[in-house]
């Protein structure tokens, strides 16, 4: 075997490796929230609750502010009530809450001296509070909450899974090479082609109406690749690789929910919007 033969098999081991690590820690995790998903109240809560934190924490780490506590602390503190209030549905109380965290973390990351700083400090509780606030009162709905929350997690899931094989299968011109150079339009087609299959899934299954969940399952898979490119542009920014290491062949829970935050939050608007706080699932999922 020459050298040329033997270079790309070589880097292809590390790539299937990695594969692999991806592959198993789908199939521990999706499970898991799978499960918490559907036993909904308080368990589902904790986990997401927790998830924000980690969020928040891995933000700072990766705008260079994870080792002030005095910037962490009261972040970490407000999602923590937060959680507690939501898992009774007090929403009101749970956003007063998180205001008061906003303020005390521009205070505490120097609001008054450097404006930069605080404003990521800042984005970084507004981001995991939006994921934390989101997932919960999407679920709450006791009618369509669970459904409308798998919805969700599946579009998510196929559009990462889609885009993957199809831009590593197909290759062509890159998305945002600036920003993500893995990322292909292929790619992108290919993760939109499979969240339009799951939303006509849920429409066999009369879970929803056809044609507004293909409108939403693909306006979803857009937002979720959205989110994706977002996450990649803030550790480019930063010069940041991965967020953390916590998630094997997946980086760190940034790394692997992006999509799914843009996503999730995209749609608790709009079920908020067509269902109010009390049905925010009716809201995205009946038409």
């Amino acid at each position: 075997m020459t050298e040329r033969e033997a270079a790309p098999a070589a880097a292809s081991e590390p790539a299937s490796r990695n594969l692999l690590l991806r592959v198993v820690a789908a199939l521990v995790l999706a499970p898991v929230a799978i499960a918490l998903a559907y036993a909904g109240g308080v368990a589902w809560t904790l986990l997401v609750t927790l998830v924000a934190i980690g969020l928040f924490v891995e933000w700072l780490l990766v705008t260079g502010l994870g080792r002030d506590f005095s910037v962490a602390l009261p972040g970490v503190i407000a999602l923590l009530l937060s959680g507690q209030y939501l898992v009774t549905g007090n929403l009101d109380a749970a956003m007063r809450v998180l205001a008061v965290g906003v303020i005390v973390v521009a205070l505490t990351s120097g609001v008054l001296r450097n404006w930069a700083v605080a404003g990521w400090a800042v984005a970084g509780l507004l981001y995991a509070a939006g994921a934390e606030i989101a997932s919960v009162v999407l679920r709450l709905d006791p009618v369509k909450g669970f459904a409308a929350l798998m919805f969700v997690l599946l579009i998510v899931w196929v559009t990462d899974i889609g885009g993957y094989f199809a831009g590593r299968s197909i290759g062509g011109p890159k998305l945002w090479e600036r920003v993500s150079p893995k990322k292909t339009w292929a790619g992108a087609a290919g993760g939109f082609i499979a969240s339009l299959l799951v939303a006509a899934g849920f429409a066999a299954f009369e879970i929803g109406t056809t044609g507004p969940l293909l409108l939403l399952g693909a306006a979803l898979s857009v937002v979720s690749q959205l989110g994706d490119l977002f996450e990649s542009a803030v550790k480019r920014r930063f010069g940041v690789k991965d967020s953390s290491q916590i998630i094997p062949g997946h980086g760190g829970l940034l790394d692997r929910l992006d999509g799914f935050v843009a996503a999730v939050v995209v749609a608790a608007i709009v079920g908020f919007l067509r269902g109010g706080a009390d049905g925010v699932g009716r809201g995205l999922m009946v038409w």
